[in-house]
């Protein structure tokens, strides 16, 4: 299992974040992402740690497909794996229709087909080939006079950057076991990981490319280590609330549809009820406990190798580590001790 980092959205001191990066680096980190959302960009940010690091990987966590034509999207992956030396993996997902229609103020339509298209689209440009595609929802070039199809001019560092989807529904999932290097999922209960997703990963890999190689199943945990403190898992409580409640609208919400179909629909419901109507330290506070606890991994060391245990026996192969830690110095701390934890690893 690799150890992955995962940043927040939200922070705005990132030259300490990048800073701590790279300590995590040095305590065995093998990977780190940047997420996007609504916040600063995650591209910016990516070519900073790429000038701080040295051999961890970089993600994004994830780019919205929307907001960028397709072979934008392919020449910044290409453009960040060149400043990087060819260690960053294109994290690549629909988001949703609030933050895409609400604040990019383009319309949310199609995400499948248009996560395929835009994925075969990334992978031509890669390839140096003559651009040109006719797709459902792209076409290159356009018709017209003075169109024509090219190529980068640059030669990427890699003929293939590797791709990971972020993907909570049947058929993102099941898209993301067919084409791409990697599944980004979110809020991973590891008890009704094979129940809520196995169809679609088993009907996805089923066509997958073996060239490909194995899917990568990435999932970012908060993470602590010592005696589980309800006080620690106050901000994952949050999150939860406000990916449950407030990510979406009534009834286009892929959070809450996710954590109904894990068994709380009751809970999911009341969470979304109460947040939708102001109500948000009621909807944190109505999170049920055994979900804060099930996509969380905080207790003493048998405690964290057991939850990795169950982890990697959900298909799990890179965990992107949230450290929860009050000081720096214990958070890398942390990490390193979480290193030596992993599967494989001790």
């Amino acid at each position: 299992m690799r150890l992955g980092i995962q940043l927040g959205y939200s922070g705005d001191d990132f030259a300490s974040e990048a800073d701590e990066a790279v300590e995590f680096e040095e305590a065995g980190a093998d990977l780190v992402v940047v997420p996007e959302a609504y916040s600063f960009d995650a591209v910016s940010r990516l070519g900073y740690l790429a000038a701080r690091t040295r051999t961890m990987d970089l993600a994004s966590g994830v780019m919205q497909l929307y907001t960028r034509t397709p072979t934008l999207t392919a020449m910044t992956a290409a453009g960040l794996d060149h400043v990087s030396g060819g260690r960053f993996n294109l994290g690549l997902g629909a988001s949703g229709p609030q933050v895409i229609e609400g604040f990019h103020g383009v319309r949310y339509d199609a995400p499948v087909a248009r996560t395929r298209e835009i994925v075969e689209i990334c992978r031509r440009v890669w390839r140096r080939e003559t651009l040109t595609f006719e797709g459902a929802h792209y076409r290159i070039p356009l018709p017209g006079d003075y169109a024509k199809p090219l190529k980068i001019i640059n030669h990427p560092v890699r003929p293939r950057v590797p791709i990971l989807l972020a993907a909570m529904g049947p058929r993102n999932v099941a898209l993301a076991a067919e084409i791409a290097e990697g599944w980004q999922a979110l809020w991973l209960d590891p008890r009704s990981a094979e129940r809520v997703f196995g169809d679609a990963l088993a009907d996805g890999r089923s066509r997958r490319d073996p060239a490909l190689g194995p899917l990568d199943i990435s999932v970012p945990v908060p993470f602590a280590l010592g005696d589980p403190d309800p006080a620690l898992l106050i901000r994952h409580r949050a999150q939860l609330a406000l990916y449950l409640g407030g990510m979406g609208a009534r009834g286009r919400n892929f959070s809450n549809d996710l954590v109904r179909r894990y068994g709380y629909a009751d809970e999911a419901k009341r969470v979304q009820d109460l947040y939708l109507s102001g109500r948000r330290a009621e909807a944190v506070a109505a999170v049920p406990d055994d979900l804060v606890t099930a996509t969380s991994l905080v207790g003493r060391p048998d405690d964290v190798r057991r939850g990795l245990d169950a982890l990697a026996a959900a298909g799990v192969t890179t965990l992107l580590a949230s450290p929860l830690a009050t000081t720096r110095a214990e958070r890398v701390k942390d990490i390193a001790e979480l290193h030596r934890l992993l599967p494989g690893r001790a």
